[in-house]
């Protein structure tokens, strides 16, 4: 079994940045594919970002390319979102996710389905 494990949410002015940690555990953790995703109070959860399991493939919505970067260190097991110039619309619950499959294509980096394991969520709210 995985444990993901999200860290660094908190409250931030508009305009401030956070960076997000997930750290995976358990003997089948795979390094496969891996993202963020969000969920606004009264919204369907929504992809941010995801990236590939050597970190060389990157996936961003539209709303946060530019301003958020996703990173992985495998020796640390451990995924990263830096989050800059925040805008209200970024408060949410965050999530990361993993897949099992380490041939995941690139057109479904955004897919909730496609992760198999996924963590409690870190709150993350800006303040306008």
């Amino acid at each position: 079994q995985v444990q993901l494990v999200e860290s660094g949410g908190g409250l931030v002015q508009a305009g401030g940045s956070l960076r997000l940690s997930c750290a995976a555990s358990g003997r089948t953790f795979s390094r496969g594919a891996m993202g963020w995703f969000r969920q606004a109070p009264g919204k369907e959860r929504e992809s941010v970002a995801a990236i590939s399991g050597s970190g060389g493939v990157t996936y961003y919505a539209d709303s946060v390319k530019g301003r958020f970067t996703i990173s992985r260190d495998n020796a640390k097991n451990t995924m990263y979102l830096q989050m800059d110039s925040l805008k209200h619309e970024a408060t949410a619950v965050y999530y990361c996710a993993a897949a099992r499959s380490t041939q995941i294509l690139y057109r479904y980096y955004s897919d909730s389905r496609t992760y198999d394991y996924w963590g409690q969520g870190t709150q993350v709210t800006v303040s306008s």
